[in-house]
C-alpha cells in the first residue's frame, strides 16, 4: 500500500466528461446529472482507507441524495492485479455496504486521469453547473489511528451543506489521503509519484 494525497485539481475546473458502466451494466454519463450538484468519488473495494469510512459514506449518500446531491462512485484500479476491485465484486460491495449511488467501473483508467485522481478515496464536489467547488478529504479520521476514531464526514458534510444552501465552500481545503490508484503497468500518469 502506497498512501498518497489528492492532486487538488484547481477549483472552478469543469467536470471532465465520463460514460461508464455501473454494476448493473447500465451506462452512466456526466450529462445524466445536468443541472444537479454532483459528488464524484474515486474508490475501490480493498483499500483500508475506503473500508474505514465505507459505512459512514453510505450513510452520507443516503442523507445527501435526499437533499438533492447526486453522487457517483468510480473504481479505476487495475483488476488484473486487484481482481477484488472488478465489476462482480463491486456489485457485491455496493449491496453489502448499502451504497445508494451508481458505482462505475473505469477499465481504461482514462476517467481517473481526466480528474487527476490519485488515491482512494478521492472526492470531487461540483456545483449544478458542474464546476469544481471542493476536492479534499471526507474527514480527518484514518484507519489504524490510536486511539481509533469513528469517521463522521465533517469536512465533506460542511461543504455539501454550503453548496446546497447556495453558499460557496471555503477555498482552503485539506487533501484526501488514501491508497494510490492501482495503475496498469506502464500507464501511470505524469502526476503519479515515483
Amino acid at each position: 500500500m502506497v498512501a498518497v494525497n489528492s492532486t487538488m485539481l484547481p477549483l472552478g475546473t469543469a467536470a471532465p466528461d465520463f460514460q461508464l458502466p455501473d454494476t448493473d451494466g447500465k451506462s452512466v454519463r456526466l450529462s445524466d446529472f445536468n443541472g444537479q450538484p454532483l459528488l464524484v468519488i474515486f474508490l475501490c473495494n480493498h483499500c483500508p482507507f475506503v473500508q474505514h469510512l465505507a459505512g459512514e459514506l453510505a450513510a452520507f449518500a443516503r442523507e445527501y441524495q435526499k437533499k438533492g446531491l447526486s453522487i457517483v462512485g468510480i473504481s479505476s484500479n487495475d483488476i488484473a492485479a486487484f481482481p477484488q476491485d472488478g465489476p462482480a465484486k463491486m456489485k457485491e460491495e455496493k449491496a453489502g455496504r448499502g451504497y445508494v449511488f451508481a458505482y462505475l467501473f473505469d477499465d481504461s483508467q482514462e476517467v481517473a486521469k481526466a480528474y487527476r485522481a490519485a488515491c482512494t478515496p478521492d472526492f470531487y464536489l461540483f456545483d449544478a453547473a458542474h464546476r469544481l467547488v471542493y476536492r479534499g478529504r471526507f474527514d480527518e479520521t484514518r484507519p489504524q489511528q490510536t486511539p481509533p476514531q469513528k469517521p463522521h464526514g465533517r469536512d465533506l458534510r460542511a461543504v455539501a451543506d454550503a453548496l446546497l444552501a447556495g453558499r460557496r465552500p471555503p477555498a482552503e481545503q485539506v487533501p484526501s489521503i488514501g491508497c494510490n490508484i492501482k495503475w496498469k503497468p506502464g500507464s501511470a500518469p505524469d502526476y503519479f509519484p515515483t
